[in-house]
């Protein structure tokens, strides 16, 4: 998918913005509805999202240099803090970063940031293969040796449902957001990065609750603002199919059936099993399995609920059909899974000594 202009100005983050929601790939279905989602779909739908932070970065830019990343298998997220500069993504069209940018780059595309010098014919370039995924270590990416002049936070995550449901998997070109002071992403990226070094005790859940709230802030935006892009997400672009996957997210251990699911959605079964499948990539029935899997975990996680009795919450009948689903999506017996925890919980558990120095 490529993007000209009529001269070299890189265009604003509005134009380029418009011209990317206007160009529809095959991804986008023409008689998808365009009612809006209840809010309490919506809600259920952020309530039931998870978001895993893979690598997060601060990165400066001096006059003159310029900051190359290549594809990674993962989303990116790029947010201005500081100063101005340019950025291309594959061959979208370059455009203007300032202050409080956001830009959301697929997986497998490079991306490059520059400050350039007027008259600049050359330019110095520091390449990045890939991030530090280190957990708890916070990287710092320096291009150039003089003053700063553009700042940004770059990361790498993924926001998903199930194993096989993440709302970035099908994006195939950039999001581009500009955003205010006012909406606070700065100070929830910044306070990841901080997290991120400080190596305490749940950082992980720390900063995936703190990366949730700028995913979250980004799809209150596709959602006010529908004509731009909420239809990149197959989970926001049909709300009949939202109204069905939030029934199946806020109680995965209900009898659902796809009859009963396509009668929530108000459409007939056939429908119902065609755009579900178009929208996540799996059949509806698939897609319950993964997040009855995902509940069960959290139950044998918790180590409350006998295995027999987690089996029940999450929508089985017996413990054999249960072992049977848990195995295919974990390979591994519940039991197994529950035995393997406790062990590395037991590992991780600090040992508790007398301190002789402070005995009296």
């Amino acid at each position: 998918m490529r993007f000209h202009r009529a001269s070299d100005e890189p265009p604003s983050v509005d134009q380029v913005s418009n011209a990317m929601a206007s160009t529809k790939g095959p991804e986008m279905v023409a008689d998808r509805p365009k009612l809006r989602i209840p809010s309490t779909d919506i809600d259920q739908l952020m309530l039931g999202l998870e978001v895993h932070m893979h690598a997060l970065a601060q990165c400066a830019i001096s006059s003159g240099w310029r900051l190359s990343f290549s594809g990674s298998d993962k989303t990116a997220i790029h947010y201005v803090l500081h100063g101005t500069g340019k950025m291309f993504v594959a061959d979208f069209p370059a455009f203007t970063l300032t202050p409080h940018t956001m830009v959301i780059v697929p997986m497998m595309l490079p991306v490059r940031m520059e400050v350039s010098e007027p008259n600049q014919s050359t330019m110095k370039s520091i390449d990045v293969n890939q991030l530090d995924a280190t957990p708890g270590k916070i990287t710092r990416i320096i291009a150039g040796t003089g003053a700063s002049e553009l700042v940004v936070v770059c990361g790498y995550f993924r926001t998903s449902y199930s194993r096989s449901i993440d709302i970035f998997d099908t994006l195939a070109s950039p999001i581009i957001e500009k955003f205010d002071e006012s909406d606070r992403v700065d100070q929830s990226l910044t306070a990841a990065l901080v997290e991120a070094s400080a190596q305490r005790v749940g950082m992980a859940a720390m900063t995936a609750s703190l990366l949730k709230q700028v995913v979250l802030t980004l799809l209150r935006r596709s959602l006010e603002t529908p004509q731009l892009w909420a239809e990149r997400f197959p989970v926001l672009s049909d709300p009949l199919i939202a109204r069905a996957f939030a029934s199946m997210i806020a109680d995965p251990g209900l009898h659902h059936t796809t009859q009963s699911l396509a009668r929530a959605a108000g459409l007939s079964r056939s429908a119902f099993m065609a755009r579900f499948t178009r929208a996540f990539g799996i059949p509806p029935l698939a897609a319950l399995r993964e997040l009855r899997m995902k509940h069960a975990v959290l139950l044998l996680d918790a180590n409350i609920l006998p295995v027999e009795q987690v089996a029940k919450t999450v929508g089985y009948l017996n413990r054999s059909s249960f072992s049977r689903a848990f195995r295919a999506i974990h390979g591994v017996d519940p039991s197994e899974y529950r035995a393997a925890e406790r062990a590395r919980d037991r590992d991780f558990s600090p040992a508790i000594t007398d301190n002789e120095d402070t005995k009296s």
